[in-house]
């Protein structure tokens, strides 16, 4: 699947001064990720098992 075809989206806790932040869009075996500030870099993607334990070890912080 290419990037350009993907639902991107920000979380909802972005700031609105547009910096600092990524991106995510979910596909059917991954999410993948990228730096909305600099959309020129390549996106990366990970299992969503992977992300699944990332979100939850980022919300136990």
């Amino acid at each position: 699947m290419k990037t350009t075809e993907l639902d991107w989206f920000k979380s909802s806790y972005s700031g609105t001064q547009g910096d600092s932040c990524v991106e995510v869009a979910i596909a059917e075996r991954a999410v993948y990720v990228r730096d909305s500030k600099d959309l020129a870099l390549p996106a990366f993607k990970i299992g969503r098992e992977g992300w699944t334990r990332f979100v939850r070890f980022a919300s136990e912080r």
